[in-house]
C-alpha cells in the first residue's frame, strides 16, 4: 500500500539513514575534489556538519516536526564546515522552516520545503556557481513540484526526484569544465545525493536505520571503541584507479563493469568520460578489481588504502579534538572573569609557528585548522566565547572557510563581529598588522581589506593523485606551486618549484618576499630557499620565518 506522508518518527529515521549513508562514503566523496592536494575535504565537511545535527536527533525519544526542525537546523547550523557543510547547514535550515508546523509531510509540503531549502542555500552564497550542488539542489526541488502533480505515492515521488538528482549529478562536469578536465562529478553534489539516497531508501524500507547508530561521543569511548568500530568496515581497501581506454566502451559495458565491482564491494564510483573510465571501489581483494580495468585497457592513478588503518587514526585524533574543546571551554570560563575590551581577534591558522606569529600580532584566539582542517562554526562560536570584547574581528584565513565565519557572525547578539575574508596565511598577517586602535570597527574592516588585498600569496606542497587542472599535466607525487588563483608551478623539486611560483608572483614593483617554512623543512633547509630567492630576485628583501604548518612546505608572500 502507497504511504503519501512522512511523519515525524519517520523523518527522524529518514535523516539518519542519510547521515549514516554519507558517513560512509566521505573518504570517496573526499577524492572526488579536484584539486590533487593532500587535504580533499567534501566529503568530511558535509559528513561531521550532518553527524553533528544526528547527534541532536537521535536524542529525541517522541519527535514531532518541530522538535525534528530545532535539532536538524541548529546542529546543523553550529556544527557546519567548510563551504560545502555550510551550504548543507543551509538547505537543512531552509527545509525545516518550512516543515515545523506540520503534523505530517505531504508531497505538496515537501515540494516547498525542497524549493525553501534551495533559495535559502542560494542566498547563503555571495556568488552562486552552477555545476555543484546547489545546481543539484535545485534540480531536484524542481522535478519534486512537476512529480507532485503526477503521482500521490509519496514513495515513487521521492525515488523519481532522488533518480533525477543523479542525473543532474552526472552533468556537472560540463557545466563546469575544471570537473570535466579532472574526470569527475561535483563532490558536494555527490555527497547531497548521499544523504538523499539513504532517506529515500529509508522511506522505501530498502535500509534499515537506528537511532542509536551513532558511537558514543567523548575521549575515553572514541579511544576505547578505536578497534572494536573497525569490525563494522565490511571492505578494508580503498581501491581507485583510472582506465585509459585501449577497447570499445559502451553504456551496456559500463554496466556490466559495475555489476562486477558490486560483486566484490561497495562504495561503488564507475565514471565513464569518453576514454577513460574513473573507477573507485572498497573491496578486500583489490587485484580483482585491479584485473578487472585492465581488461578495458592501461591503468593509471592507482592507490590502495588500507582503511581499517586510517579509521583508528582518526578516532585518535577526534579523542584529541575532543580534548582540546573542553580546553576552549574552560578558556571561555576565564575570559568572562577579564576585563571587558574594545577590540578583540580571532585567527585561523595551523602550525605552533603560525600561532605564534598571530599571537604576537595581537590575536587573542588562534583556532587550529585551515586547509587540511576546516573548522567548524561551533568552533568559532567557542573561539568568541573566549574573547571578552566589544567588537571581534574573525580572519578565516582560507576561502573554505569564510562561509562558516559569516554563519557565526549571524548567530551573536551581544557583540559586534567583523568578518575580514581573508584567504592566505599572509593576507591575515597583513590584515592584522594594519589594524588601527582606536578606530570604529567599519573603518578598520574598511582598510584590513584594502592591505590584504595587495599581498600575493603562494604555497608549495605535493599532488596526491594524477590529474589534469590549470592547463597542467600532474602526477602523484609531484611538487606544486599554488598562488591565489590556481597552480602556477609545477616539478620535482620543492626549491625549484617554489622559485618558479615566485616568478610568477614577484613583479617590478614587488619589495618584500617573505617565506614560512613548515613542519618538514628544517631551517637549513628554508634557508637555502631564502639565499636562493635573494639571488633570484635582487631587487627584493626576503625574510623567513617558522610557521611549523602541516601538508604545506612553504607558504610565501609577496607585496
Amino acid at each position: 500500500m502507497a504511504m503519501n506522508t512522512i511523519d515525524a518518527a519517520m523523518l527522524q529515521k529518514m535523516f539518519l539513514a542519510g547521515a549514516k549513508r554519507i558517513e560512509s562514503k566521505k573518504e570517496w566523496i573526499n577524492e572526488l575534489n579536484v584539486f590533487p592536494v593532500p587535504d580533499g575535504d567534501t566529503g568530511t565537511n558535509m559528513s561531521m556538519t550532518i553527524m553533528a545535527a544526528a547527534k541532536e536527533v537521535r536524542e529525541i525519544e517522541n519527535p514531532t516536526m518541530d522538535s525534528l526542525a530545532k535539532a536538524i537546523s541548529m546542529g546543523a547550523l553550529r556544527g557546519a564546515r567548510g563551504n560545502s557543510g555550510v551550504i548543507l547547514s543551509q538547505l537543512f535550515r531552509g527545509f525545516t522552516k518550512e516543515i515545523k508546523d506540520m503534523e505530517e509531510i505531504n508531497l505538496q509540503t515537501l515540494s516547498a520545503a525542497l524549493n525553501k531549502a534551495t533559495e535559502t542555500a542560494y542566498k547563503a552564497v555571495m556568488k552562486p556557481k552552477e555545476g555543484t550542488i546547489l545546481t543539484v539542489a535545485k534540480g531536484m526541488a524542481d522535478q519534486m513540484i512537476k512529480v507532485a502533480a503526477e503521482t500521490e505515492d509519496m514513495g515513487e515521488a521521492m525515488d523519481r526526484v532522488a533518480a533525477y538528482g543523479e542525473e543532474v549529478l552526472s552533468k556537472t562536469p560540463d557545466l563546469l569544465p575544471v570537473l570535466k578536465q579532472a574526470g569527475v562529478v561535483d563532490s558536494g553534489g555527490q555527497g547531497l545525493m548521499e544523504i538523499v539516497r539513504g532517506a529515500v531508501d529509508c522511506f522505501l524500507g530498502r535500509e534499515d536505520i537506528s537511532v542509536e547508530f551513532l558511537n558514543p561521543s567523548g575521549t575515553e569511548a572514541s579511544t576505547r571503541e578505536a578497534k572494536a568500530d573497525t569490525a563494522d568496515i565490511k571492505f578494508g581497501y580503498c581501491t581507485e584507479f583510472i582506465v585509459n581506454l585501449e577497447k570499445p566502451f559502451d553504456e551496456y559495458t559500463e554496466d556490466e563493469f559495475k555489476q562486477y565491482l558490486s560483486s566484490i564491494g561497495d562504495s561503488i564510483v564507475c565514471v565513464w568520460l569518453e576514454d577513460i573510465v574513473k573507477v573507485h571501489v572498497h573491496t578486500n581483494d583489490p587485484g580483482l578489481a585491479i584485473q578487472k580495468g585492465l581488461s578495458y585497457g592501461s591503468l593509471t592513478s592507482m592507490k590502495i588504502d588500507n582503511m581499517r588503518e586510517e579509521h583508528h587514526e582518526k578516532v585518535i585524533k577526534d579523542a584529541q579534538k575532543a580534548a582540546a574543546q573542553q580546553l576552549a571551554q574552560d578558556q571561555a570560563k576565564q575570559a568572562a572573569k577579564q576585563k571587558r575590551k574594545e577590540d578583540g581577534f580571532i585567527a585561523v591558522a595551523a602550525g605552533d609557528g603560525m600561532n605564534e606569529i598571530f599571537k604576537g600580532l595581537g590575536v587573542d584566539v588562534v583556532i587550529e585548522g585551515g586547509q587540511t582542517m576546516n573548522p567548524s562554526t561551533e568552533d568559532m562560536l567557542n573561539a568568541i566565547d573566549q574573547v571578552n570584547a566589544d567588537h571581534i574581528f574573525i580572519l578565516p584565513n582560507n576561502k573554505n572557510i569564510i562561509l562558516a565565519a559569516n554563519q557565526a557572525q549571524s548567530m551573536i547578539e551581544d557583540k559586534e563581529i567583523f568578518v575580514v575574508p581573508t584567504k592566505t596565511i599572509p593576507q591575515g598577517i597583513a590584515a592584522m598588522i594594519s589594524y588601527v586602535p582606536g578606530e570604529a570597527g567599519e573603518e578598520n574592516l574598511e582598510h584590513m581589506t584594502l592591505e590584504m588585498g595587495l599581498i600575493k600569496s603562494g604555497q608549495i606542497t605535493y599532488a596526491v593523485r594524477d590529474t589534469q587542472i590549470d592547463d597542467k599535466t600532474i602526477k602523484e607525487g609531484d611538487i606544486m606551486g599554488i598562488g591565489d588563483d590556481g597552480i602556477l608551478a609545477v616539478g620535482q623539486d620543492i626549491d625549484a618549484t617554489a622559485l618558479a611560483m615566485l616568478e610568477r608572483i614577484v613583479d617590478d614593483s614587488a619589495e618584500l618576499i617573505s617565506i614560512y617554512y613548515g613542519r618538514d623543512m628544517t631551517k637549513d633547509q628554508a634557508q637555502m630557499l631564502a639565499e636562493a630567492a635573494e639571488e633570484k630576485f635582487g631587487g627584493c628583501d626576503v625574510e623567513l620565518q617558522y610557521g611549523g604548518q602541516p601538508v604545506y612546505y612553504y607558504v610565501v608572500s609577496v607585496e
